[in-house]
């Protein structure tokens, strides 16, 4: 199972939110890069990054950040915030990053996720689902559908969609723990490889994802719990990969 550790960039910097409210933000660094070459040294595998400022704008608002932090690094990085069309998909993928996480457009756009897929391939394509109570959020998760989670990972299958981040916001930044029961249902119930996002706080945490691994979760992205140390990147390392 892989670690993911997170970076989510605002204004350029590395920040944590709680819930993904802006009011409760967090500043870790004001040196992503530096940031970003701390989790490889560290053995992660993978780099998740986020341009919160993109996700609410609904367009990339840190990609020189972006670019940078790609160069820079010898492991792979995906990234999600404000892509909602074609171009931005291109652009980012040009840049060297190589997979592309896309939110609300699922819901509003459809098609040109189904277009993308085929264009760039399962690989390079995430659909981020976020959920509050079972029902997807939009628009830096400001906005609450009435759709359900559920249902749209179905839709993406349809669309040929293979992979998704799971998130349940009411966990994200909190230390409360992940959805276990939504995260496992999400891939049992569709078959998709799902990367599992929200309070994860503890070793035993990750313990109780990775039982979930047969199911179809293949990998968790970690925030909170490394930025305050609650816990160790290389001892997640350890029990993920073991």
């Amino acid at each position: 199972m892989l670690i993911f550790p997170a970076i989510d960039l605002r204004d350029g910097k590395c920040v944590r939110l709680v819930e993904g409210r802006l009011d409760q933000e967090t500043i870790y660094s004001d040196q992503p890069i530096e940031m970003a070459l701390h989790w490889q040294n560290a053995g992660a595998k993978y780099l998740h990054v986020v341009d919160l400022d993109g996700a609410f704008a609904g367009a990339p608002k840190n990609l020189s950040v972006i670019k940078d932090i790609v160069s820079a690094l010898d492991i792979p990085v995906q990234v999600g915030g404000g892509i909602r069309n074609l171009e931005t998909i291109e652009l980012l993928l040009a840049a060297g990053v190589s997979r592309v996480i896309l939110g609300t457009a699922a819901i509003n756009h459809p098609e040109m996720i189904q277009t993308a897929v085929r264009q760039y391939g399962e690989e390079q394509i995430v659909v981020g689902i976020d959920a509050r109570d079972g029902r997807v959020a939009v628009h830096g998760w400001a906005v609450e559908s009435r759709m359900p989670a559920l249902d749209l990972a179905y839709d993406m299958v349809e669309i040929g969609v293979r992979r998704i981040v799971f998130t349940d916001i009411s966990r994200d930044g909190t230390m409360k723990g992940p959805n276990l029961e939504a995260t496992g249902a999400m891939a049992r119930a569709t078959k998709l490889k799902v990367i599992a996002s929200g309070g994860v706080s503890t070793l035993a945490d990750l313990k109780e994802i990775k039982a979930l691994e047969p199911d179809g979760v293949e990998g968790v992205i970690m925030g909170k719990a490394l930025y305050s140390g609650a816990v160790d990147i290389k001892e997640a390392l350890t029990l993920a990969e073991g």
